[in-house]
């Protein structure tokens, strides 16, 4: 009889602890739902949308869940627990995007020292800052074009929400020959020079080339990036010789295609370019020396060009302040950097697509928008350089269905600037407002 009893009370705390669990579940799942039933809306005084040629006043956005859920005209009430943010004297658009960025590092004069200084902890922990300029600076999403490998990483915790940064497509480790741009061991000493191979991002011949584009896979690579020239920064004379057979080229295109992977290639000389783009490459970063020739082709191919005047600015000036760089720089510096300006003015009037791109490390982390500024010195009217922004890097990277324009049901990566940038581009540097997934990172102060 006892034992009954007990049983009977365990049975009787048992069903109320499930009840409990039951109703705390519930309530979690209630708290949950409302949390994600709140909306975010924006009062847009004009809204500036890369599918349209004019402005939109009085607008209202609303985002739930990350995505925008709706854009209408006037300015939509909130209710209940949503947030309504006043941005009635700002220009709103799309979040944009960098196509080329080096978020690993940045320019200094101690640049080459820190290579045998820094730890990966110590780079990683140094990028997370180089991440939150460039995400307060508008820039929702970067290419990063290459470094150590702890791009992957911060990657993957800017998605995860552990930093704050932009979306990062990265190469991982740029592919290039040996003792060519890429090459990680130029300038040391022989001891030290060691052999790289494809594991490293070092190939010579076809079947390295394959392999480096699988290692970067492996690695956790979003798109390939190839040094088909010399360089400019690199501690290597040749900053404009072609570094690639065409074979090479052809077996790392066609893998990285193989692999869904977009390619890439930094490219100063002429021959080199030539045969990356006749190879299938999909952009060309810099091409400093294109010829009319290269320009017809890479219209026949399809192919973007990603100009960096930033970078060719920045390496021209500071080449001239004695010591910033190391010798074997300086020439190259003060030859190739001012020409990416005008070779950007031949190419846009000659109908070569243009995707933005400023790379970034080379010129300050969070200075992105200047580029737009000597985009439109260069003849580039001001709308086509911020789709070259929104528009055209959605396009490469195969993400048109989420980025690039203000959409109902895209991602809410959003921004907002403190006037007309078709009327004054250098608005673009003062970017006042920045929203990516929903989540708000800056507001203007009112």
């Amino acid at each position: 009889m006892n034992r009954n009893k007990y049983t009977n009370a365990l049975i009787e705390n048992t069903t109320t602890l499930r009840l409990k669990l039951m109703m705390t579940a519930v309530l979690g799942l209630l708290a949950i739902y409302s949390l994600s039933a709140q909306k975010t809306i924006l009062h847009c005084g004009k809204i500036l949308n890369t599918e349209s040629t004019g402005l939109l006043s009085e607008m209202s956005i609303v985002v739930e869940d990350g995505k925008i859920t709706a854009i209408q005209k006037g300015y939509a009430p909130g209710s209940g627990d949503d947030q309504v943010i006043d941005l009635k004297d700002q220009v709103v658009l799309p979040g944009l995007t960098d196509m080329h960025v080096h978020i690993e590092s940045e320019s200094s004069p101690t640049q080459y020292l820190e290579r045998f200084t820094l730890n990966d902890a110590d780079v990683a922990l140094r990028a997370t800052t180089y991440a939150k300029k460039t995400l307060m600076a508008g820039f929702t999403s970067v290419r990063d074009m290459g470094g150590s490998g702890v791009n992957v990483s911060l990657r993957n915790a800017i998605n995860r929400g552990y930093v704050d940064g932009p979306r990062i497509y990265t190469a991982e480790k740029a592919i290039g020959t040996t003792g060519g741009h890429a090459d990680p061991t130029n300038g040391r000493k022989r001891d030290e020079m060691d052999d790289p191979g494809p594991k490293e991002g070092v190939i010579n011949g076809p079947e390295d080339a394959r392999k480096a584009v699988r290692q970067r896979y492996k690695n956790g690579a979003d798109c390939i990036k190839i040094t088909a020239t010399g360089g400019v920064l690199s501690l290597a004379k040749d900053g404009q010789g072609p570094q690639f057979t065409q074979e090479e080229l052809e077996a790392i295109v066609q893998t990285a295609k193989d692999y869904g992977f977009h390619t890439a290639a930094h490219a100063h000389g002429p021959e080199g370019m030539k045969r990356a783009v006749l190879a299938g490459i999909t952009t060309i970063e810099h091409g400093t020396m294109m010829t009319e020739e290269i320009m017809e082709l890479m219209k026949e191919k399809g192919t973007y060009y990603v100009p960096t005047i930033s970078a060719g600015m920045f390496v021209a000036e500071k080449a001239k302040q004695p010591g910033y760089f190391p010798p074997v720089i300086v020439p190259k510096a003060l030859a190739i950097g001012p020409q990416i300006a005008d070779t950007f003015a031949k190419a846009y009037k000659s109908g070569v697509k243009i995707a933005f791109g400023t790379d970034s490390a080379v010129s300050p982390h969070g200075d992105n928008g200047n580029e737009f500024i000597y985009m439109v010195e260069a003849g580039m009217p001001a709308l086509e350089a911020i789709k070259a922004a929104t528009l055209t890097p959605a396009q490469i990277l195969g993400v048109s269905d989420q980025l690039g324009t203000l959409t109902e049901g895209k991602l809410a990566d959003i921004i907002a600037v403190p006037g007309d940038p078709t009327k004054d581009i250098k608005v673009m540097t003062a970017v006042s407002f920045v929203m990516k997934d929903g989540k708000v990172y800056k507001q203007p102060l009112h």
